[in-house]
């Protein structure tokens, strides 16, 4: 069993550093590269571009719960809410036609 998680590809681990405005702050958004690669997924599904959602997402967190504490974590049960609920994101694309 704990090959499958050992002996998966480094690079999919790799932190990677991306730079963009958050509600028009520039700031910089360090995760893993597998994070990333599901973000790109969201965003592209919800028909924005990776940095347009994460700003979007930022924006109704502050509204609804106030500033973050640790925002690149909830980033990464963003993707594990995206993967847990696959039929949920399906639904959103097919009222967005």
């Amino acid at each position: 069993m704990c090959r499958i998680f050992a002996g998966q590809d480094p690079d999919r681990y790799t932190l990677e550093t991306r730079r963009m405005r958050l509600n028009g702050q520039s700031t910089s958004i360090r995760l893993e590269k597998s994070f990333w690669g599901i973000l790109d997924e969201i965003a592209e599904s919800e028909a924005l571009s990776t940095p347009a959602f994460v700003s979007k997402l930022h924006a109704e967190v502050l509204e609804l719960h106030g500033e973050p504490k640790n925002f690149t974590a909830l980033l990464r049960c963003t993707c594990l809410v995206h993967l847990e609920n696959p039929l949920e994101a399906g639904a959103r694309q097919i009222a967005a036609e």
